[in-house]
C-alpha cells in the first residue's frame, strides 16, 4: 500500500471504516476529496475504475472546453505553461498528481453497488467489500452510464455500430463512410476528427439544432469570460447576447443544416440542462466545406442501411452514437427518497439529502469545474462541523 493510503486495486477486505467516503474521482468528487484534506478531515476516494475515468478513456483530441483557470480544484491551479485548454492527458496528468496528494486516501478498481443506513452509519456494499462510514458523498457525475439509443433494426445492421464512449481516434475509419450521431461537442467533434483523420465521408446526424458557441473569443481567450457574466443575466437578455455573439463569431449555418434554435443558450440551460456545443472555428469550416454533411435525425436501421426521419438512406460502414450519458443513480440510492421521478438527487450540495448524505456535481452551468471548485469547500466546512458535533 502506497504511503498515501492507495489500496491497490482488486484488494478485497471484509469490512473498512472511515470517516467520510466520496465516491467518484473525477472533478466533482476530486474536489470534494481534496477540500476535506484541506480541512484536516481525510476522505476516502472510491473510484470503480481510475482517477478522472471520464476523461482517461475519452477520445484523443479532447480538451477542455472551458479555459485553464476556470477549471482547476480548490487552490491548485494548473501548472504554469499549461494552455489555455488543457488536453485530455494534461487533465488527467493534474488529477492523478493531486489525487494522490498526502491526506487522501484513494480506493480504485472499487464499485461502489448500493448504500444503506445501518445504526448511525452508512454501509456502503462495494467490489471489494463493505465500507462503513459516518458520512458520504455521492459524486460519480452527470456522464456515468452511456445512453444507448434503442434504434429499430440495429442487430441486423452489417456495419459497425459503438457509443462514442469508446472511440479514441480517426485511424481505424480512415477511407470508410462514417454516421456520427448527436450535435454536442463530442458529435461535432469526433465528426471533425474523422474528416481530418482520412474518412473517406462523414455525416452528422441532428435531430435538434445545437446551440453553438466558440470555445474562445478572439485572442484565444476563454468564452467563459462573457458566458459566466451573462449567467446572472435575466435569460432574454442574456440569450439575445449569445444570439449576437453567434451571429457575429459563427455566422449563418442555416444552409448547411444547423438553423439558430428558437430557444437560446440559457433558457434551453435552465429548462433541460443542456449545455451549448462549444467548438474551435476549423469544425465549423468543415461544416461549411461540406467536409462534415448534416444530415436528418436517425430513424431505423436495415441490413446495410440507416433510415433516417426525412426517408432518406444512407450506407455507412460504421455509426457513432454520441447520444450522451446518464447519470444512473437508481441501483446506488433509489431505495433511499433520495431521488426525483427524474433520477437527479432532491438536494443537493452542503445540504444532506440524508444525514450524513449528500449529492454533488450534479448540475450543469458554464465553468463547471471550476464551480466545483468554489463549492466544495462550504461542502467540506458542513462535513467537519458535523463529524466534530458527533464526537
Amino acid at each position: 500500500m502506497s504511503t498515501n493510503g492507495e489500496r491497490p486495486k482488486g484488494v478485497l477486505s471484509s469490512m473498512d471504516e472511515t470517516d467520510v467516503a466520496v465516491i467518484g474521482a473525477g472533478p466533482a468528487g476530486m474536489a470534494v476529496a481534496v477540500s476535506l484534506r484541506d480541512r484536516g478531515v481525510r476522505p476516502m476516494l472510491i473510484d470503480k475504475s481510475d482517477v478522472a475515468a471520464s476523461w482517461r478513456h475519452r477520445y484523443d483530441r479532447l480538451k477542455l472546453n472551458t479555459g485553464r483557470p476556470f477549471s482547476h480544484l480548490p487552490r491548485r491551479p494548473y501548472p504554469k505553461g499549461t494552455p489555455m485548454f488543457p488536453s485530455r492527458d494534461e487533465v488527467v496528468a493534474y488529477y492523478d498528481r493531486h489525487a494522490r496528494e498526502a491526506g487522501v486516501g484513494l480506493r480504485l478498481g472499487t464499485e461502489v453497488k448500493r448504500i444503506d443506513r445501518v445504526d448511525d452509519a452508512w454501509l456502503l456494499r462495494s467490489t471489494t467489500g463493505d465500507i462503513r462510514t459516518r458520512q458520504v458523498v455521492v459524486a460519480t457525475g452527470e456522464q456515468h452510464t452511456p445512453r444507448d439509443p434503442q434504434w429499430p433494426g440495429v442487430p441486423d445492421f452489417t456495419g459497425e455500430v459503438l457509443h462514442s464512449s469508446a472511440y479514441r481516434n480517426p485511424a481505424p475509419y480512415a477511407g470508410q463512410k462514417v454516421l456520427v450521431v448527436g450535435s454536442g461537442s463530442s458529435g461535432m467533434e469526433i465528426a471533425h476528427d474523422l474528416v481530418v483523420g482520412g474518412a473517406k465521408q462523414v455525416w452528422l446526424s441532428v435531430r435538434t439544432p445545437p446551440n453553438i458557441m466558440l470555445r474562445s473569443m478572439p485572442g484565444g481567450l476563454s468564452a467563459d469570460w462573457v458566458a459566466l457574466p451573462l449567467r446572472h443575466a435575466p435569460v432574454r437578455v442574456a440569450d439575445a447576447i449569445a444570439r449576437v455573439a453567434r451571429r457575429v463569431s459563427v455566422g449563418d449555418l442555416s444552409a448547411f443544416g444547423l438553423p439558430v434554435p428558437e430557444e437560446g443558450v440559457f433558457a434551453r440551460d435552465r429548462r433541460l440542462g443542456q449545455s451549448p456545443t462549444l467548438l474551435d472555428m476549423d469544425v465549423i469550416d468543415a461544416v461549411r466545406d461540406g467536409s462534415i454533411e448534416i444530415v436528418a435525425a436517425v430513424s431505423a436501421f436495415e441490413a446495410d442501411k440507416v433510415i433516417l426521419a426525412d426517408g432518406s438512406r444512407l450506407d455507412p460502414d460504421a455509426v457513432i452514437a454520441a447520444t450522451g450519458f446518464h447519470r444512473n443513480l437508481g441501483p446506488l440510492v433509489g431505495h433511499l427518497r433520495v431521488l426525483g421521478r427524474d433520477g437527479a438527487p432532491l438536494v443537493m450540495g452542503e445540504t444532506a439529502a440524508a444525514e450524513g448524505l449528500r449529492f454533488f456535481g450534479y448540475l450543469s452551468r458554464p465553468a463547471l469545474i471550476g464551480y466545483f471548485g468554489r463549492t466544495s469547500g462550504r461542502v467540506a466546512m458542513r462535513i467537519a462541523d458535523e463529524l466534530s458535533q458527533a464526537q
